[in-house]
């Protein structure tokens, strides 16, 4: 009777150990590591990333820094997304197999690659292609997001053009363009000075590793507040006109290589490194074609081969001499066939790519075979064509978009750090940090 129970004990001990050992491993691997509102992050979700992205710097010859900082820094990024793809699912913003599928074609195609390469390729880098799905549906939605909350919502006025361009054109350094990074240590708005201090201590701390010799990348993935810390800080090629004047001053006298003293903001201390320096643009010179088209569109009750043979109909009366312009505007179901089938002045990549390429075969007076494209059937007639000086239209659209973007990346930083000021956030790897 006692080795009986002797025998069970052992039984029940040996398996209790060995449960307490599956269970600590359990434990391990889905050890939460911190809260984000109704959500988790594991700790299996953080080393997984922290692989990833170390290979990926890696790669580009980034430097890593040490590794409790850049758990931190991935820890962060991921409440970041969790926050935002939180609201996106509670906003009804969401992507779907087809979309899904679509994108990743598309991926694939930019790497000449086949869809079944292409999952090849993932696999033999070690990534799932359930994983790979997901962090692009994630992107996907962050994305969406970003848009739908904050590129949507602002805006650029013609006065804002108008200033940009005056101060580009009020300095001829600001013609340069600098290939940029960045370290931002940022201090809250009202900070105390206490906090001041600190952020004075951590850029200071930032500048002594810089002149001892470490890289730019890897002091700005262990100390930069900036969003593409990890990335070395990089904000690519700028022109003078496109960075504050803050930046601008301190760029003039600083060449390839240079490293910047900090910088003092509203939002933070700045230390800029140059990566490279070249002249601004030349005169922007394109020719334009003056055209004009008849269009029969397909449709339920309009078939691809009646439209076809429609159009070979206008095309013989005009071949026998009949005017353009008077059929364009009996027939041509175009916006333009009360003018006559006229366009106007064309440029390069106006108009879809199988009217642009036959019109540009063209001479002159010179009308087109019946030219299939997505809105249907046309014949095309060249009138004339000019070399045109778009620089004037060209340096507005850019200094548009330029506005546009810079309004957009601060707005999106604020929502953010609003998000994430709003959010329940509770961290439990404090200890590694």
């Amino acid at each position: 009777m006692l080795r009986n129970f002797i025998k069970i004990s052992f039984f029940i001990a040996f398996s209790f150990n060995q449960y307490s050992a599956l269970a600590a491993d359990v434990v391990k691997m889905d050890r939460i590591v911190a809260v984000v509102d109704q959500t988790v992050i594991t700790e299996q979700e953080l080393e997984s990333r922290i692989t990833s992205l170390s290979a990926q710097l890696s790669k580009q010859g980034t430097e890593l820094p040490e590794e409790s900082i850049l758990r931190k820094q991935i820890l962060e990024r991921l409440i970041s997304d969790a926050l935002q793809l939180q609201y996106a699912a509670q906003t009804g913003i969401k992507v779907d197999d087809t979309q899904l599928d679509k994108t990743i074609e598309r991926i694939a195609e930019q790497n000449k690659m086949t869809i079944r390469e292409f999952h090849d390729a993932l696999n033999q880098d070690g990534i799932s292609i359930r994983k790979f799905r997901a962090d692009i549906r994630n992107e996907i939605i962050i994305a969406r997001l970003r848009e739908r909350e904050v590129e949507s919502r602002v805006n650029v006025s013609e006065s804002e053009i108008d200033n940009y361009l005056t101060t580009q054109a009020s300095s001829n350094q600001n013609q340069d363009e600098y290939e940029i990074s960045h370290i931002l240590i940022r201090v809250p708005e009202d900070a105390a000075p206490e906090d001041v201090q600190k952020a004075k201590t951590k850029v200071d701390e930032a500048s002594a590793a810089l002149e001892a010799g470490t890289s730019f990348a890897k002091v700005s993935a262990s100390l930069s507040d900036a969003p593409n810390a990890l990335e070395g800080g990089s904000i690519g090629w700028k022109s003078g006109s496109q960075v504050p004047t803050l930046f601008l001053d301190a760029l003039k006298t600083m060449q390839k290589g240079d490293v910047s003293a900090a910088l003092r903001s509203p939002n933070g201390f700045h230390i800029l490194k140059v990566n490279d320096k070249r002249g601004g643009s030349s005169p922007l010179i394109i020719e334009q074609t003056h055209a004009r088209h008849i269009l029969i569109k397909l449709s339920e009750i309009m078939s691809e081969k009646d439209a076809k043979q429609k159009m070979d109909g206008i095309k013989e009366r005009l071949d026998n001499g009949e005017k353009f312009e008077v059929l364009a505007r009996q027939f041509s179901e175009d916006g333009t066939a009360s003018n006559g089938g006229d366009l106007g002045w064309v440029n390069p990549g106006d108009t879809v790519p199988q009217f642009e390429k036959a019109m540009n075969t063209l001479k002159p007076d010179e009308i087109s075979e019946p030219v299939l494209s997505p809105f249907g059937w046309h014949v095309i007639q060249v009138l004339e064509r000019r070399k045109q000086d778009m620089s004037k239209e060209a340096a507005r659209l850019k200094a548009r978009q330029e506005i546009r973007t810079r309004k957009a990346d601060e707005a999106y930083q604020d929502w953010v750090r609003e998000l994430r000021d709003r959010a329940f956030v509770e961290l439990r790897l404090e200890d590694k940090f």
